[in-house]
């Protein structure tokens, strides 16, 4: 089968290869990939920023498709079932993480499409825990976007909770941040997002997607904006999606007192300057979030199910398995919301 293939650590180092489609045994599911998502992870394998744990590897870890097979030890799962799948493959199974099922923290846990063969390709393999079968309101274009908006549930619903009453800021206007807008705004709050100038059809979107205010940093006085809107108290939370440390210190004391920060985006440094007097002095809550855990997958899919998210407005770019490339050279362009891979 045809699959793109990390072939060893550096920058590129990438190729569609011909590899032997996998086998199940056990508890194992055989997928016919629809789609994959490109995720930013992937756009930092590729640059070789992000070291993977092994190589080669195929990529990719936001997908949906159809079973073909099953394992022996397969319970639920049926061929021909539309699912789309957790990131998970192995965990330890003894740790008081895994335990909890919040398999995203175990320190032995083994990823699809890091450690182990990802959807890049015709055919991927997962256990079948990780396995969710789709409703049928739920397209395959739009399943794809499941794993990013587990992350996005994890945040906001998990690490934090959301009412109706919240006013919440969200910085970055990318995937994620258009995503965790989505996930705040069907709670019933009020959210405004922030992102550049770059970023204006991005922020267009939101409007669309209903966001009630957008704000470019670069032409208005975010603080303002944001005193106008809370009664001159700041917001309840704050999701930072850009990874860019200038938001987060410009998110910080923008955040009413006793309220929570939740840091969603990854910055590219381990360490970086922040700004602790207004977490002290404002005795803020600031929460860090790691990708998502069984749970998060069953609101995600809730969600997407009552229609709540907007996937098909999200997906601005398709692309062959065959042109992955061009599908990468999209995304790094900056000019998409969201490109997928059909396979």
């Amino acid at each position: 089968m045809k699959a793109v293939m990390k072939l060893q650590p550096g920058h590129d180092n990438m190729s569609l290869e011909n590899i032997p489609v996998p086998e199940v045994t056990g508890d194992l599911v055989k997928i016919k990939v629809a789609y994959t998502g490109i995720c930013g992870t992937d756009i930092h394998t590729f640059t070789g920023e992000y070291r993977n744990a092994k190589t080669p590897v195929v990529l990719g870890h936001e997908f949906s498709g159809v079973v073909v097979e099953v394992g022996s030890g397969v319970k639920k799962v049926k061929v021909g079932d539309r699912v789309t799948s957790e990131t998970t493959f192995t965990t330890c199974g003894e740790c008081e993480y895994c335990l909890e099922k919040d398999y995203n923290l175990c320190s032995n846990r083994k990823g699809i499409g890091t450690q182990v063969n990802g959807s890049m390709a015709e055919y991927v393999v997962s256990r079948e825990e990780s396995v969710h079968v789709l409703s049928d309101s739920i397209s395959l274009k739009a399943a794809a976007l499941t794993e990013p908006l587990a992350c996005c549930v994890h945040a906001a619903l998990e690490k934090t909770s959301i009412s109706k009453e919240d006013k919440v800021l969200i910085f970055g206007p990318g995937p994620i941040g258009l995503l965790q807008a989505q996930v705040v705004k069907a709670q019933g709050a009020f959210v405004i997002l922030a992102g550049i100038t770059k970023d204006k059809p991005r922020l267009e979107l939101a409007k669309s997607l209903g966001v009630d205010v957008i704000v470019d940093v670069l032409e208005e006085n975010l603080e303002e904006v944001v005193l106008k809107h809370t009664n001159g108290y700041g917001v309840d939370k704050v999701f930072e999606c850009s990874g860019a440390v200038p938001a987060l210190n410009q998110g910080l004391p923008l955040v009413k007192k006793k309220g929570t920060f939740v840091q969603v985006g990854i910055f590219a440094s381990k360490m970086n300057p922040l700004d602790q007097e207004s977490i002290v002095q404002r005795e803020l809550t600031y929460v860090g979030t790691r990708s998502q855990k069984p749970s998060s997958w069953h609101l995600a899919l809730k969600l997407l199910e009552d229609q709540k998210i907007d996937a098909d407005k999200m997906i601005t770019k398709i692309v062959p398995l065959d042109e992955w490339r061009r599908g990468f050279e999209a995304v790094m362009g900056g000019n998409e919301i969201k490109v997928i891979i059909e396979s």
